[in-house]
């Protein structure tokens, strides 16, 4: 049984789920893999269930599958997949997109980042060593690196990339954080994840990586995502104010 499990959420991934699953799974850490599926149109789902069938096996489950409705969000997909992590006594979980923008060779150094080094929180930061992203056009580049300059001048939370979707967590963290009170479900949904666990007192710390824009499959971003995290920063930085954190 690995005490590691890495949560991909999926819409319509069809062109980089294989590959993403296999390339998890050849990893020198042995880690499950949970696929979190809103319903793709294009058989994204279908093609997971042919994998499970080579990577489960009577004694154990390695590749995990969960299908909903239709798109309920981002925040929605990590949130069950925590549930379903914390239910099932994985220690570490993990984060990361389907299509390839984050390297599977660099999930053990995150992982290592909390399981040896002693830390809650460990970020595959594309800013804390410079500006390391490919294939983005200069606009975008600049968007995302002021977005998570903002969120740090607003919060005050001590990192360079607060908006990265490629995290692990030491199983504590989600324990003490209350999911069921966490505000948001698009982009702001990484901020206020990470916001909260600095907030209760864990420990953060940022493993730099490449970031390198997909190939394959369309990306899901959008402008109105991006104004979710502009206001939803302040409101949650608000809130805060007038909240326990023990």
């Amino acid at each position: 049984m690995s005490n590691a499990l890495v949560i991909i959420p999926t819409y319509n991934e069809k062109e980089n789920i294989v590959q993403i699953i296999k390339a998890v799974m050849e990893q020198p850490k042995d880690f499950h893999v949970l696929i979190i599926d809103d319903n793709s149109p294009d058989g994204t789902a279908e093609l997971v269930k042919g994998l499970q069938n080579t990577y489960n096996t009577g004694t154990e489950t390695k590749l995990h599958l969960i299908q909903r409705s239709g798109k309920l969000g981002l925040g929605t997909a990590y949130i069950e997949g925590f549930r379903f992590a914390l239910a099932k006594k994985y220690d570490y979980i993990l984060e990361m997109d389907a299509d390839f923008s984050h390297d599977p060779r660099d999930l053990q150094r995150l992982y290592f980042a909390c399981s040896e080094k002693g830390n809650d929180l460990a970020v595959g930061s594309r800013y804390s060593s410079g500006v390391n992203v490919v294939n983005w056009p200069m606009k975008r580049v600049l968007l995302s690196y002021f977005a998570s300059r903002y969120v740090r001048f607003i919060t005050g939370i001590p990192l360079h990339d607060t908006t990265a979707g490629f995290v692990c967590y030491r199983r504590a963290v989600l324990e003490k954080i209350p999911l069921e009170k966490v505000k948001f479900v698009g982009y702001a949904f990484q901020i206020e994840m990470k916001f909260l666990t600095w907030k209760y007192g864990f420990k953060l710390t940022e493993v730099p990586i490449v970031f390198t824009d997909r190939t394959l499959g369309q990306s899901k971003m959008s402008v109105g995502i991006f104004k979710e995290g502009f206001w939803g920063v302040l409101q949650m930085t608000i809130r805060s104010w007038f909240r326990s954190f023990k």
